[in-house]
């Protein structure tokens, strides 16, 4: 630990959130998060996506406001109802992509409603140049402060929010996965400000999925899991490997009923694709009876990969064929008259008619062949959609009901049920028990398992570790746009897919990506 941090032992707590929920609706999104932060420290927050770190950092951050649980600042008892008083209470957040007005100078995002006056109430800019200049002199940076904010990195933006922070002497910094879109130099030098940061005695929250960066920047770490608090850890005495078992704790069995099945022919076959700004020499297989798992973090460019296979997104090169069969790009109909279907990640956005009911949107992609003389008939709609419903259990008085008044459970089960009926030879299912009760979600792995032994081949893209290890038979892993692993079920260990998911060696792009 800093120095600083030794010097202000005796201080009270920077940050200090004991037992904290949240709930939205039906949904517990914090269920005891636990945080405390000492002035003079670096503290990293991790955990799988979905374990409540967000919902945490926006109670902090005045978003939100806690439902249960103790909130302290400084040592004073705190409940922000907004952003602006969390800011003048002295917190920062840092996020990935800050949102400068991009017309203005960096000056004046830095003093944006505050600027330093002169005579006849007149903005001094002279004053705030230099006072800019000030804070990226003691921030060790060289940023002009008169040129506008439009067209600087995402690296430079994170700085000036910083400086702003600065600024407004901000005890607390939360710095939410500042790293995701730098290159190594940038993170370097976002590092050394950190640092200086830490040294002056103030508090950083370094929330990130890069083990590597964690284990080399801070001095703690606290990890979360499923909404609630695990573990809280000195740097220097703990590990990778504990930290990873903390955050995937779990007993698979129970959740993920998987069956061992066949292994047929070959169904998917993606060589090459590439896709600037998005991903690179993408190349893999899935065959009949098989599910293959697409893992990675967030931003990772798993959901973007599907899209370009399901031909929702077009690519610059490569190729998709499907039972040996060319899929032309750019065109979802080829798609699923080839035999593919895509449950994407928005089943309220993407894959539902909210407002439609259940037979109407589970007959929306076969429409055509149930149609007469260009008539489709509610009895047709029904006809077609009541197996499929019955199939997979959805609990719904009557096929007319709106899907919008259904459980999140059930609107995936819709969503599976249209692609089911259109009879495809693959299944791309993206993120397939996001946001679903625990009952739900091993009602959807037990149906996934089943269509596996069925013959047909999946693509499962998820967020969750357990889930792609538990129903998994092969494991591909993306890292900013690259396959950095392809993992056997038996060689998919927890330790081994989130060191290849935070690889972040591949922002060398002369390093060759695994196939």
């Amino acid at each position: 630990m800093s120095t600083a941090a030794h010097q202000a032992a005796a201080q009270p707590l920077t940050l200090a959130l004991r037992g904290v929920a949240k709930s939205f609706g039906a949904v517990q999104a914090l269920k005891s998060g636990t945080l405390e932060v000492a002035p003079g420290s670096i503290h990293a927050l991790v955990g799988e996506n979905g374990a409540g770190k967000s919902t945490l950092v926006k109670i902090v951050a005045g978003v939100h406001r806690r439902d249960t649980g103790y909130f302290e600042l400084a040592g004073e008892p705190v409940d922000f109802g907004s952003t602006a008083e969390s800011k003048a209470a002295g917190v920062a957040v840092i996020y990935q992509e800050p949102t400068l007005f991009p017309d203005l100078s960096v000056a004046e995002n830095i003093f944006m409603g505050r600027h330093p006056l002169g005579a006849g109430r007149r903005i001094d800019r002279t004053r705030m140049f230099a006072e800019s200049e000030a804070l990226f002199a003691r921030l060790g940076v060289d940023i002009d402060p008169r040129r506008t904010a439009n067209g600087l990195s995402i690296a430079d933006q994170q700085l000036i929010e910083i400086a702003k922070a600065i600024s407004l002497e901000a005890k607390l910094l939360v710095m939410d996965e500042p790293t995701a879109a730098l290159s190594g130099n940038e993170v370097a030098r976002l590092f050394a400000v950190a640092r200086s940061l830490r040294d002056e005695g103030r508090a950083l929250v370094f929330i990130s999925h890069r083990f590597d960066e964690v284990f080399d920047l801070c001095d703690v770490v606290t990890v979360m899991r499923d909404g609630a608090y695990v573990s809280t850890h000195l740097i220097a005495e703990t590990s990778e490997s504990e930290i990873v078992s903390k955050m995937v704790g779990r007993e698979v069995a129970e959740l993920f009923p998987k069956t061992v099945a066949p292994i047929g022919d070959v169904v998917l076959d993606v060589q090459g694709l590439n896709s600037t700004g998005e991903f690179h020499d993408i190349s893999f297989q899935v065959r009949a009876g098989e599910i293959v798992g697409l893992a990675g973090l967030v931003g990772a460019g798993r959901s973007e990969i599907a899209r370009a296979v399901f031909g929702v997104d077009k690519y610059d090169a490569g190729s998709v064929t499907l039972g040996g069969v060319p899929v032309r790009q750019g065109k979802p109909s080829r798609a699923i008259r080839a035999g593919m279907a895509f449950v994407p990640e928005d089943r309220r956005q993407q894959g539902l008619v909210i407002e439609g009911s259940v037979a109407k949107n589970v007959a929306s992609v076969i429409r055509g062949r149930l149609s007469r003389l260009g008539l489709l008939t509610a009895g047709a709609e029904n006809k077609a959609a009541g197996p499929w419903a019955a199939k997979l259990q959805v609990k719904t008085s009557a096929l007319d009901m709106r899907a919008a008044t259904m459980s999140g459970g059930n609107q995936q089960k819709v969503v599976i049920a249209k692609w089911l009926a259109t009879n495809p030879s693959l299944l791309i299912i993206d993120e397939p028990t996001r946001g679903i009760d625990v009952g739900t979600k091993a009602e959807v792995h037990r149906l996934l398992s089943d269509l596996a032994g069925q013959g047909l081949a999946i693509l499962m893209i998820s967020s969750e570790l357990p889930e792609v290890l538990g129903m998994a038979d092969r494991v591909l892993v993306v890292c900013e746009g690259r396959l950095t692993a392809e993992l056997s079920r038996a060689e998919a260990t927890p330790e081994n897919v989130m060191a290849a998911a935070t690889r972040s060696a591949q922002r060398d792009s002369e390093k060759e990506p695994v196939r």
